[in-house]
């Protein structure tokens, strides 16, 4: 559905449709996927701490139709590699793109 060549599975497709947070984000670990999402409270840290992940990208679109999905995530797409959202939580709107790095470092490098 995203098109250009991304290969986009919907939770729903999956039988993940009424799952919680920490399960949809572990089958994206397991497939290696970015997790794109429109739940403002995905991630929440105190209940789901991010920490090794291909990338997260919560977008804030409104109306969250696909066509203001679609013209808000491909660009930014094509903007950036694979490689850079690995470890990021990105929220995402028309306005700007924030950053957050959310790998952990292990307790011994404390």
């Amino acid at each position: 559905m995203l098109g250009e060549g991304h290969d986009v599975v919907r939770a729903s497709e999956v039988g993940q449709a009424r799952v919680d947070d920490e399960q949809i984000l572990q089958l994206a670990i397991s497939e290696n996927r970015i997790l794109i999402t429109l739940d403002e409270h995905f991630g929440d840290w105190v209940i789901l701490p991010l920490s090794r992940h291909p990338g997260v990208i919560r977008l804030k679109v409104n109306p969250t139709t696909s066509k203001k999905v679609i013209e808000l995530l491909l660009p930014f797409l094509r903007r950036h590699s694979l490689e850079e959202f690995k470890n990021h939580l990105v929220i995402l709107s028309q306005k700007r793109a924030k950053w957050v790095h959310t790998a952990q470092l292990p307790s011994s490098a404390v």
